[in-house]
């Protein structure tokens, strides 16, 4: 049995969970963006307190590592190592899309030829995504993509192509093909990692803490407040 603290930042939604090896036993969650770094240690407080489980019974930590928000990954990639000193235990990391993709699998009843498009908000009409097949291989890795009529024509030619996830919605209006299916409300969510994290778990898919960064994708580009 293993007890497994799951940090998902990536997207605005801050959000929390603990498994009891692959089963999601206490989530706290808070949806109000950009308020990551003032409410992740509260939510890990409320969520073992909710468990009745102390720190020091943790096996190991988990973090949803990207692509994401450059903050949201910050918060919790540097929350997550934190634990993991403290406390001595392992660190995993799992893909924000594959995350969202294999919860969606599991839920949906799709009929081959079929992929899955997650998709997260990159900012204007950008998003990172990454396409996978039904049994969840990538057809396409992870990548930031500009978004406009001609995205995802070849694929969309052959497959029926699920898109979903917070940066998906602005896309509806631009990939018009028969072929495409918008799901809305999918959102990142640290109850989704089970799956991924208790296989990683087992397979001892460990990151090197000291070492380990945020997948960040692209960049940060900061800017500069303009003057009065």
């Amino acid at each position: 049995m293993a007890y497994i603290l799951c940090l998902e930042t990536a997207t605005e939604v801050c959000s929390i969970a603990l498994l009891k090896n692959d089963v999601v036993i206490a989530l706290e969650e808070n949806h109000e963006g950009n308020s990551h770094a003032s409410q992740i240690t509260l939510l890990i407080e409320a969520v073992m307190t909710k468990a009745n489980i102390e720190l020091n019974q943790l096996d190991a930590i988990a973090v949803s590592k990207g692509p994401g928000s450059y903050t949201g990954l910050r918060v919790g990639v540097s929350t997550a190592k934190g634990l993991c000193y403290a406390l001595n235990i392992p660190l995993i990391a799992i893909n924000t899309l594959h995350s969202l993709a294999q919860s969606l699998s599991s839920t949906i009843n799709y009929q081959p030829p079929t992929l899955l498009c997650p998709m997260l908000d990159a900012r204007r009409m950008e998003v990172y995504c990454l396409l996978l097949d039904e049994q969840l291989n990538e057809v396409e890795k992870t990548q930031a993509k500009i978004i406009d009529e001609n995205s995802f024509a070849a694929a969309l030619s052959t497959y029926k192509i699920y898109f979903f996830g917070n940066g998906s919605s602005k896309c509806k209006t631009i990939i018009t093909h028969s072929n495409a299916i918008f799901i809305d409300d999918i959102k990142c969510s640290a109850k989704r990692m089970n799956t991924l994290v208790y296989e990683a778990f087992k397979q001892k898919q460990f990151e090197d803490v000291a070492y380990f960064e945020p997948f960040y994708l692209k960049d940060f580009v900061g800017t500069v407040a303009k003057k009065k």
